[in-house]
């Protein structure tokens, strides 16, 4: 009897709508955690989702990736409602970095890379199944610990083997909740030159991120939320305006050039 092989998706074209979520509401144990949100994601551009603490970051990247199910709205993906695909199928579209990755069993390092790759089985994508680990413990500096067990890693190296598995899953959408949380500047800056190169290539790269001046440097486009719903969205020139900011994250705040880049620069207001 002969395998049935599945089909690998065709390859968004850059500018082309992967993501659409509309009038979004999620409520949990009788608290509205997202009030409406609108927001679009297009192949080829890093956007990324800011805001303070309990403002629906997190909630909204896990409503995006499929997650949870909004309360209300919808979301669609490539022009399908989410919901209509199965978890099989799902996993050939999108990629989801969650905040923390909890492994029970001590996997080597390069074993939960290649996890990322077990959406491909049965496709003709299955073949670069070396490649796509190689490259992405290569481009997450995480290669020299492929076969230390994940659980005997640092809270640093774990974040970066997480990342290489959800780059080997070589996903057009990749959606990355706090990538830099765990990580010193080096590897900071090593994530955010990822995303860009992802998207560069044609991905398209949902962020959560805490760094206003990250997000300015590498971003091409700002969700700023607040009490779950969205208080800007454009431009990250547009959006890093010192006033809103102060307003939307309860101090004051100012914005100025980068003396080479010209890129913003969000400084908390001190003394």
């Amino acid at each position: 009897m002969r395998l049935r092989t599945r089909q690998v998706p065709e390859r968004p074209a850059v500018g082309e709508e992967l993501l659409n979520a509309q009038g979004v509401r999620l409520t949990l144990g009788g608290r509205e955690l997202l009030a409406g949100v609108d927001v679009s994601v297009h192949a080829g551009e890093v956007l990324a989702l800011l805001g303070p603490n309990g403002a629906g970051k997190s909630t909204l990247l896990s409503v995006l990736s499929g997650d949870l199910p909004p309360s209300a709205g919808a979301v669609l993906l490539r022009g399908r409602p989410l919901a209509s695909y199965g978890p099989a199928e799902l996993a050939l579209h999108r990629a989801l970095l969650p905040q923390s990755s909890a492994l029970s069993f001590p996997f080597a390092a390069g074993e939960v890379v290649r996890m990322g790759r077990a959406p491909w089985a049965g496709t003709a994508a299955s073949a670069q199944d070396e490649a796509a680990v190689a490259e992405a413990m290569a481009a997450t500096e995480s290669a020299r610990f492929a076969d230390r067990p994940f659980t005997a890693l640092s809270g640093g190296e774990r974040a970066r083997v997480s990342l290489a598995r959800v780059l080997a899953q070589r996903a057009p959408l990749l959606l990355l909740d706090e990538p830099t949380a765990a990580l010193d500047l080096r590897h900071q800056e090593l994530v955010l030159r990822v995303a860009r190169e992802r998207a560069a290539a044609g991905d398209a790269v949902v962020v959560v991120l805490h760094d206003l001046s990250l997000a300015a440097a590498y971003a091409d486009r700002v969700v700023l939320l607040a009490d779950g719903a969205t208080a800007a969205d454009g431009p990250v020139a547009e959006v890093l305006r010192g006033p809103l900011l102060s307003e939307v994250y309860g101090h004051p705040v100012e914005v100025l050039a980068h003396p080479r880049t010209g890129s913003p620069l969000v400084l908390p207001v001190r003394g």
